[in-house]
């Protein structure tokens, strides 16, 4: 029964050789075994907790995106769709001894009230939270707009650290564009990091403002950590680039009803202006649609690194007692006909664990002016950056909150400091920073010496430990003991981009970090080349080209 209700009557009749007998005798095995268990097993069964394990086993067997989401937790994943909830608006951390502001959103609730980062919960509506986790207290958080609650925080480094706060909720509305504006002088930047219901209009407000500003001469589209959201909000966004009526991509499931043409409905409003595209590994679902889309078109140069490789649609089906399931229905193919989904869930390595389309099992396919793309992979960029991976010591650093106190602690120092476009981590600054960190408290993830002992076990075991070897070992393990101070610096540049995240978050809110670090931004620098390098935008894109053969694979390699 549970399977008919999250299928169309119209799909269930074009269901081919599905034997409807052998779902219902295991459907009746399962209920079966459940009540045998809750009758005579020995101890008593957590009824809702056992049938969501077996749920969630049954759909890990799919795939990460089919999921059962229980009444009780639909409002959270509304909030991601819709991009709205009743709330004070600020996100919050979880530590070992309580939970904390971690960022209030400009003009928020929280941010009128005087809530600040780094600020301690103790108290909601005078029930203590000293032993919350931080979902009870975002529950306790948000709620219906109009309605009041009142916060009590401790405030580090402020001699008054016991503050009280009264808080009107209000329905917050999540921007889809924390900050868009011009950059090098010559170039619109739009940060767009979800695709809600609000993504459209919001990037839509930005492209027109450029379109008004003549110094503006390209467009700079950021999907780099955008995970995906509304298909519909991708064909709204490549529709603003593209002539109407413009095919943006195919889905194709296991039914007719699921496979759809997705095109533009409305008038380009920015038909002409060059674009770029800016992505990396944690772009996903609907940000591949656009820049995959844009590029497959030769409407945008893509700069960055490979995308996530998600070509999979969700839709979602009604359950009983409020309950949703998410359920994959299709695949997506963008215009040149290449499907980036990267990893194939219906095959399964002996772990169980799915396996990666191998690039001798992909299709080159041509875009409109005939150069070659792959699917199979994610979005190949026309342009590659090489985003370096954070060191150790600075995951420790992130991870243990210093850079986090630290900034808590230069704010309440720092009653001002520069506009995002000129701040910059001094050697004063910097310096703090060293000195604030406490080499007794700081962890390491000590690889080396760890790396360094497991070894001395091993020579051991092999016998090759003799007074010769173990003199080496001990030359080579002071070589890399760990100094703090030393790695520091050598991890400056690094650390830096870190401690003027978390300090301009507490000046000028998500803005002024995304302005900020732009200063110093590869890709923005290397789309300004395009931009600028006679011909080069146009070389990329192949615009003088012929038109080459779409939604066909030419070659396999």
């Amino acid at each position: 029964m549970a399977l008919v209700a999250v299928a169309a009557p119209a799909a269930i009749g074009e269901l081919k050789q599905n034997d409807y007998a052998s779902i219902i005798r295991n459907l009746d095995i399962f209920n079966s075994v459940y009540r045998e268990l809750n009758t005579f097993y020995v101890d008593t069964l957590d009824a809702q907790k056992s049938i969501q394990t077996a749920i969630d086993a049954m759909l890990n067997e799919i795939d990460p995106y089919t999921e059962y989401i229980p009444g009780k937790d639909q409002k959270d994943f509304m909030v991601i769709s819709t991009g709205e909830y009743g709330g004070i608006g600020s996100y919050i951390q979880e530590r070992k001894n309580g939970v904390y502001i971690s960022g209030p959103y400009k003009d928020s609730p929280a941010a009128r009230a005087g809530l600040k980062c780094g600020d301690r919960i103790i108290m909601i509506d005078g029930d203590s939270t000293t032993n919350w986790k931080s979902d009870k207290v975002s529950s306790h958080l948000k709620g219906q707009a109009s309605t009041q609650l009142q916060v009590t925080v401790v405030r580090p480094y402020d001699p008054d650290s016991i503050k009280t706060f009264n808080i009107t909720r209000e329905k917050i509305k999540m921007n889809p564009v924390p900050y868009y504006g011009v950059v090098r002088g010559d170039m619109g930047y739009i940060n767009l990091n979800t695709f809600n219901e609000h993504s459209a209009e919001a990037v839509k407000k930005a492209v027109v403002e450029f379109q008004q500003n003549p110094n503006v001469k390209a467009i700079v589209l950021d999907l780099r950590g955008n995970g995906g959201g509304l298909l519909d909000a991708a064909v709204k966004i490549v529709g603003f680039f593209v002539p109407k009526g413009t095919e943006v991509l195919q889905t194709k499931g296991r039914t007719t009803e699921n496979f759809k043409v997705y095109k533009t409905s409305d008038k380009p409003i920015a038909p002409d202006i060059p674009l770029a595209v800016l992505i990396d590994g944690g772009s996903a679902s609907a940000s591949e649609i656009t820049a995959g889309a844009l590029q497959d078109l030769d409407r945008a140069v893509v700069i960055g690194s490979r995308s996530f490789g998600k070509g999979l649609v969700q839709a979602t089906r009604p359950l009983p007692f409020d309950g949703i399931l998410k359920v994959t229905i299709a695949k997506y193919y963008i215009p040149s006909g290449r499907l980036i989904q990267e990893i194939d869930y219906s095959q399964r390595n002996d772990d169980g664990t799915a396996t990666r389309v191998p690039d001798s099992l992909t299709h080159v396919f041509k875009t409109a002016h005939g150069r070659e793309v792959r699917d199979g992979g994610g979005i190949t960029p026309d342009i590659k950056i090489s985003y370096p991976e954070a060191s150790r010591l600075v995951y420790n650093i992130v991870r243990d909150n210093w850079a986090f106190d630290f900034a808590t602690k230069y704010a309440s120092e720092h009653s001002t400091i520069p506009a995002p476009h000129d701040f910059v981590i001094t050697d004063e600054i910097f310096n703090d920073f060293k000195s604030f960190i406490d080499p007794n408290r700081f962890e390491y993830d000590k690889v080396c010496e760890t790396g360094i002992q497991n070894l001395r076990k091993v020579a051991e075991a092999e016998g090759y430990m003799n007074d010769s070897t173990r003199l080496e070992f001990d030359r080579l393990e002071k070589l890399l003991k760990h100094n703090l101070d030393q790695d520091l610096d050598t991890h400056r540049k690094e650390i830096e981009d870190v401690l003027k995240s978390e300090i301009m978050n507490r000046y000028y809110y998500e803005a002024g970090v995304i302005e900020n670090s732009l200063i110093t931004d590869e890709s923005i620098d290397k789309a300004h080349e395009v931009f600028t390098k006679p011909g080069e935008y146009e070389t990329i894109l192949n615009l003088n080209g012929k038109s080459g053969s779409s939604r066909k694979a030419n070659k396999k390699s």
